[in-house]
């Protein structure tokens, strides 16, 4: 992994007066956490975030055990996902207030890996959040159908803002990226802040993983957290095969439902 210059920092996660939050969160495609989950760990508590999208989390022999036992040793707590979902999970810190969740099984392409949406929706302070994690599919047809399914599941949500991210395995100039960076915001292209590239961590040449947030939602800042205090390039290697995606929102306050 070549070096780069320290990021600046993000702004801490915080609520403001007019019931506004600031919150930190990360996208990781964690290979079912088949690597060095210590150095897993330590990247995620590093970042300080209040979600966490998660893709190849743990899905078959005691998948729940193995998920609880990253929560527990990042601070977090499972949200929804795993094996439920097909792989994509959610965390997230104390700070949430959970409304709903929903694991969403996509339909099933013979021949192709089952895939799934977690899907959950939060609060932080007045600021009302629909979040979504996904790992697409490698067929090209399928996985814009795929796209498709996103945006409409995140709309029907039913929240003012919401946030989706997760592996793509796909580049910006591919079909469903553009699909999705037309109707949501990419993070890193609105307000680029570390490392660009996610894949791979011994050679990042591409960026196939990425975070979106909806109209209205304030992006601060998003990218590799290279720089960040407390994550240093040999965790990030040791963790998994992709590197991680995180970003700071600020999210308006909405009123309740």
């Amino acid at each position: 992994m070549p070096t780069s210059p320290a990021a600046s920092p993000l702004p801490a996660p915080h609520t403001e007066s007019d019931g506004s939050a600031v919150i930190r969160v990360l996208s990781y495609n964690i290979r079912s956490m088949r690597d060095d989950t210590t150095a897993l760990a330590r990247v995620i508590t590093a970042c300080e975030p209040d979600l966490v999208l998660l893709q190849e989390a743990p899905r078959f022999f005691r998948w729940r055990k193995k998920l609880a036992r990253l929560a527990a040793a990042s601070g977090q707590v499972i949200l929804s996902g795993g094996g439920t979902a097909s792989g994509p999970a959610l965390l997230c810190s104390l700070r949430a207030t959970v409304e709903h969740t929903e694991d969403v099984l996509l339909p099933l392409t013979p021949g192709l890996h089952r895939r799934g949406f977690a899907t959950a929706v939060v609060r932080f302070g007045g600021a009302r959040l629909g979040v979504l994690s996904c790992h697409l599919s490698l067929q090209k047809d399928e996985r814009h159908e795929q796209g498709g399914m996103l945006l409409d599941r995140l709309a029907a949500l039913g929240t003012p803002h919401a946030v989706a991210g997760g592996d793509l395995n796909e580049r910006p100039n591919g079909r469903t990226f553009k699909r999705l960076a037309a109707e949501l915001q990419d993070g890193w292209a609105v307000a680029p802040w570390g490392a660009e590239n996610t894949s791979t961590p011994t050679d990042p040449h591409q960026r196939i993983d990425a975070l979106f947030a909806t109209e209205g939602v304030e992006v601060l800042g998003c990218g590799v957290p290279l720089g960040h205090p407390g994550v240093t390039e040999a965790d990030l290697r040791a963790a998994t095969d992709h590197l991680p995606v995180l970003a700071a929102l600020r999210v308006p306050a909405s009123p309740r439902p």
